[in-house]
């Protein structure tokens, strides 16, 4: 099996920190840089899975820089050099403890809540006589909480006002963010014959007070696209859609018994099974940006990534 990184354990010039997340890990440089190494974990369901999925960290952070700087005449992000395929150096700020999860189909999280009977989500009304996967009357957005351990909490933006998670200001100005990005992201992916169908964007706030956007954006791990081919025709026969994101590992967890819920036990993934996601992985990005993925050199990513970040600092 291709070898994976999975963790790493770096000593950088000037460097204060280090944070752990599900997939990515940060090291804080005092000059008020960002180092962010996308390793190749997988998470679901808030919870890291035991194996790394070869290529997915330079895939995942290819797609999140490109699309930054797709986007950066909207919003100003954090991103300043990708000094290595898994690696980008940017900006320190003070993130925003909420992520504004924008939806413009009936998908994933929602549909299970639909489902359930909720017609209420974050605050924001759902109207009878959906279907799974159906088009939305408009995109609506569903905050969630940020957790820096265990599960994200669905959150309504009345809630993160009054609970002065965010100012109404701040919210506002993330809000109108988040509807021109998810419109940049839709116009982008339909050029690909693809639907962005619901997406995530996280941001923060700089040291001089401006709003910039951080993190990931448009990647198969903070989004969700369908096919666009054939996707009314699926609808009418009221079939499964096609579509490029992690959601076929999810339906692989609940398949076997598995959505994250206390007492429930994660199950084993087989070399087989990583190398199947890995190609996924790659057939995402090749989906998504339209072009051929070029495989970096993975016989020893630690020392590759250490002699890049070393030869930028």
């Amino acid at each position: 099996m291709n070898k994976t990184i999975t963790k790493t354990n770096f000593k950088f010039k000037h460097q204060q920190s280090k944070y752990t997340g599900k997939v990515r890990e940060v090291y804080k440089l005092d000059n008020e840089k960002l180092i962010m190494i996308a390793t190749d974990r997988i998470s679901a369901f808030d919870v890291v899975l035991s194996k790394g999925i070869p290529f997915k960290g330079q895939i995942l952070n290819q797609i999140a820089t490109r699309m930054m700087d797709k986007t950066k005449d909207i919003v100003p992000n954090w991103v300043t050099e990708t000094p290595d395929p898994n690696v980008a150096i940017g900006l320190n700020c003070i993130p925003f403890k909420v992520e504004m999860v924008i939806r413009g189909y009936l998908a994933g999280h929602s549909a299970r809540e639909y489902l359930k009977g909720k017609r209420m989500l974050c605050g924001v009304n759902l109207p009878e006589g959906l279907r799974e996967n159906d088009k939305l009357p408009q995109p609506i957005i569903t905050p969630a909480t940020k957790a820096d351990q265990g599960h994200d909490e669905d959150i309504s933006k009345e809630e993160i006002i009054n609970n002065n998670i965010v100012s109404l200001d701040d919210y506002l100005l993330l809000e109108k963010y988040t509807y021109q990005l998810f419109q940049r992201g839709s116009e982008l992916a339909s050029k690909q014959n693809l639907i962005l169908v619901d997406t995530k964007y996280e941001f923060g706030k700089t040291k001089d007070g401006k709003i910039i956007l951080i993190d990931e954006i448009h990647t198969p791990d903070s989004s969700r696209y369908f096919y666009k081919k054939g996707y009314s025709e699926r609808q009418l026969r009221s079939e499964p859609q096609k579509q490029l994101s992690k959601e076929f590992v999810r339906q692989w967890l609940i398949s076997n018994n598995f959505q994250g819920l206390d007492g429930q036990k994660v199950p084993e993934m087989s070399d087989s099974y990583v190398n199947e996601v890995s190609e996924r992985y790659i057939e995402l990005y090749e989906k998504i940006m339209g072009e051929v993925f070029e495989k970096a050199d993975i016989q020893n990513i630690n020392k590759r990534i250490r002699k890049n970040i070393s030869s930028y600092l």
